[in-house]
């Protein structure tokens, strides 16, 4: 108990120091002492409002620190999950420390029996029938107590059929050494082929970017699998991580939305053999509507992607995860291709795959190209004299809906003043 406590605490402290990463600073260039001084005084709080602070960093950890654990005992009821989380070094220790405290424990219990039936006072005497045969000492019943766990049977130290007390430690031991063997091996193995570093050969591009494809403005990053392994039935999803505040006047810290990236079409279901280029459609439900280029710097948001899918060796479900915050996400540029083919096969050019070249992109929003689009489907018979005739159609229309409410104006007058005489 006191071992998984130690697992627990130290699972605790290892996720918080892997949790938390310092924010990226900006670093101020290195100025004589007279250009310091003339700098405005304000630089140096507006570098550090531009503070990078991610949600999801660029290798798919998550940079959230859980404080104010109370219920700590909750790491004990899945220990596990718990032993499996730890980092390697904590593993091998707990591994080594289990099978040691084990083996010293019904060492000691084999060395109590024999001490409490006299066989210690009658080492070398052939009439008498000891508990285990050749054990006179800790270190021999040590011995003999990792022997039979491990089931080694070196046959030099026996136990005889004339102690029932052994016999009865002999059953418990080998049941327990088996529960123990399971449930450590179980952990090393399930710790060796987590999927968990099958993602770490899952690729996501170093920036995202925003052009027109068919005559649509989207945002685009690529992913690629360097394995020659596939991922069985891959699936991309993206999150926008933005801080909301409702009609209420709620504010939602780093709120969740959801990315179309082709859940509709099925796009989303990738066959990743070949480095891929996602693609979300900024449309009217796209959270990037209304946002233009020169807008795009001063939004403080957050994309995560995840990709999904299952290792075709193992069977086993693994996930990659990355994020691109608002620098990173270049507008007006698009990837460079990375397939060619080659005498009978294509080739996947990696050296290129997180370069962009710069494209010939509208600065406007989603939004604003659509109604200027809307704009320029206007027939080009609308001519000077066609808006004249509407606007005097128009005027009539006023004339005769001010002359109707004047008759009824005119009519209560006149039913006032009929009233008024009676």
């Amino acid at each position: 108990f006191v071992l998984f406590s130690v697992a627990a605490n130290v699972l605790e402290e290892d996720s918080m120091e892997q949790d938390i990463e310092s924010p990226v600073t900006i670093h101020q260039p290195k100025l004589p002492k007279q250009a310091r001084e003339d700098l405005p005084k304000n630089l140096g709080k507006e570098c550090a409002k531009r503070k990078i602070q991610r949600y999801v960093r660029k290798d798919g950890k998550c940079n959230v620190h859980h404080g104010n654990v109370r219920e700590t005992y909750r790491y004990l009821t899945d220990i596990f999950t718990t032993l499996v989380d730890l980092k390697w070094r904590f593993n091998l220790l707990i591994f080594v420390m289990v099978y040691t405290v084990t083996w010293l424990f019904f060492g000691m219990i084999w060395w109590l029996i024999a001490y409490m039936r006299g066989d210690m006072d009658h080492i070398g005497d052939s009439t008498w029938t000891p508990c285990v045969s050749n054990l006179n000492g800790f270190v021999s019943a040590f011995l003999f107590s990792i022997e039979t766990e491990t089931t080694i049977g070196y046959g030099y130290r026996v136990i005889t059929d004339k102690c029932p007390e052994g016999i009865v430690l002999l059953l418990v031991q080998s049941v327990l050494g088996s529960i123990v063997n399971a449930f450590m091996v179980g952990c090393m193995f399930v710790k060796i082929s987590q999927p968990k570093k099958r993602a770490e050969t899952l690729v996501f591009s170093t920036n995202a970017v925003i052009s027109m494809r068919d005559g649509k403005l989207c945002l685009m990053f690529r992913v690629g699998d360097l394995r020659n392994s596939h991922i069985v039935e891959a699936s991309i999803r993206a999150k926008l991580i933005k801080s909301k505040q409702t009609k209420e006047g709620e504010f939602i810290p780093l709120n969740q939305t959801d990315i179309n990236v082709g859940y509709y079409t099925g796009d989303d279901r990738l066959f990743l053999v070949s480095p891929l280029i996602i693609s979300h459609e900024i449309n009217q439900q796209s959270p990037f509507w209304e946002i233009s280029k020169a807008q795009l710097p001063k939004e403080e948001l957050e994309i995560v992607v995840i990709l999904e899918g299952m290792v075709e060796a193992t069977g086993m479900t693994c996930q990659a995860r990355s994020s691109y915050v608002t620098s990173e996400i270049l507008w007006g540029y698009r990837f460079t291709p990375v397939l060619t083919l080659e005498d009978g096969f294509y080739e996947v050019d990696y050296n290129s795959f997180h370069e962009t070249y710069e494209t010939n992109t509208p600065v406007h929003s989603a939004k604003e190209l659509a109604e200027m689009a809307s704009r320029a489907e206007l027939p080009l018979t609308w001519s000077v004299s066609s808006k004249l005739d509407q606007h005097a159609e128009l005027e009539a229309e006023e004339e005769e809906k001010n002359q109707e409410d004047q008759n009824e104006r005119n009519g209560d007058v006149a039913n006032l003043e009929n009233e008024s005489k009676v």
